[in-house]
């Protein structure tokens, strides 16, 4: 039987995709240009029993996500940059307290309220360091309104199973778009929901790490079990410790249980594109890769080997295959709708294997395939 298909817009796909993964709640606050996430879904939630609520603003959209995430619902927030920024405190909460949710980042122009109805690239590093302290952090980046269903998906699945904040990151070009959507089926795209714990009510411990890579199973509140959580850093049995074993075993345990070899071979998802025979690697992300990809089109046909590395998950970074690339390519160009933000984890990476070089726009219009090819055609 043919795939139900349609033309939607990208942050359509992305409310649909959410729902598609069993997403129940809804918390957030309108905001450019994410909002018509938050229409649909206030729309959609009923259908299947779910919650709709406007906060007052973007911090109490984000403790109501937190909220409802701990009664056991999967819960999703959509913003912009701005409104991350106001989510940070809780977002570090949701980190430390190990509860399960899904950020929407539709990015557009900073800083402050910069410029809301244009594209930008610039919430990258706030996606990775945006909150205090020590942390692990789990970032996607979809480039089409396709693969935006898709990720949302897989966000909430990376959220569940890991028992941790994750965010989706597209910009307003994606967003807004509008292509052609084909709908998975029920059962199609796998659909995680978080462990939960079997043992008796009276010994159940939410935050009881078998290893220094655990996720430990996480009840609801409402059910049999009852758990404290806080902000703080805890014991296993979520109470505050200042002792300074547990306390160094839990931050570390919070980072290693995404960075640890077997979390980013399950998390980590790239797209390679003529990368094999490739002398110039093109590094893009988001609809930047769009226009990356037309050019390594046209510079293969000038007799120029170039290929695009997509990273589709930004974070944890891709360190082992970019390693790679830096040292077969004479050079790498990182395509940017910011000032240099990626690039240095790049640079980081492959330190003196290769040349490097930046294109960056930051006028509300898109990176175009002609200002890549100049700078490939400059760096070789």
């Amino acid at each position: 039987m043919a795939k139900k298909v349609a033309l939607l817009q990208g942050n359509t796909a992305c409310a649909l995709g959410a729902v598609y993964a069993g997403c129940t709640f809804f918390g957030g606050y309108p905001i450019t240009p994410s909002t018509e996430v938050a229409e649909v879904m206030s729309e959609e939630l009923p259908k299947v029993g779910g919650k709709f609520i406007q906060m007052e603003d973007e911090i109490a959209a984000m403790a109501s996500v937190i909220g409802a995430s701990l009664t056991g619902a999967k819960a999703l927030t959509a913003t912009s940059g701005p409104g991350v920024s106001l989510k940070q405190e809780l977002i570090g909460y949701a980190c430390i307290a190990e509860t399960p949710c899904v950020i929407i980042n539709v990015m557009r122009g900073g800083p402050s309220t910069g410029m809301p109805t244009g594209p930008g690239q610039s919430d990258v590093m706030q996606a990775r360091w945006g909150t205090h302290g020590d942390h692990a952090a789990i970032a996607v980046c979809p480039e089409s309104c396709q693969e935006i269903f898709t990720e949302t998906v897989r966000a909430f699945n990376l959220a569940e199973k890991y028992r941790m904040p994750v965010q989706v990151l597209f910009d307003e070009i994606v967003g807004h778009m509008r292509e052609r959507i084909e709908f998975p089926e029920p059962g199609e795209l796998e659909v995680i929901d978080r462990a939960a714990p079997t043992c008796a009510p009276e010994d159940y411990k939410p935050y009881d790490a078998k290893s220094d890579t655990d996720v430990p199973p996480l009840a609801a509140f409402g059910s049999e079990y009852r758990f404290h959580v806080t902000g703080l850093n805890k014991a296993a049995d979520g109470f505050p410790t200042t002792k300074a074993e547990l306390v160094d075993f839990e931050e570390r345990r919070q980072i290693a249980k995404v960075e640890c070899e077997a979390a980013r071979a399950d998390i980590e998802s790239n797209e390679e594109y003529k990368c094999d025979d490739a002398d110039v690697i093109i590094l893009a992300y988001g609809s930047s890769a769009r226009s990356a990809r037309y050019a390594v089109n046209e510079l293969r046909e000038e007799g120029i080997k170039a290929g695009l590395f997509r990273p589709i998950t930004l974070w944890p970074f891709p360190e082992k295959r970019v390693a790679e690339l830096g040292k077969q390519a004479k050079a790498i160009v990182v395509p940017e709708m910011n000032l240099g933000q990626m690039i240095f984890e790049v640079e980081r990476i492959v330190k003196s294997d290769c040349k490097l070089a930046g294109v960056n726009r930051v006028d509300g219009d898109p990176l175009t395939p002609g200002q890549i090819i100049d700078q490939v055609k400059e760096v070789l």
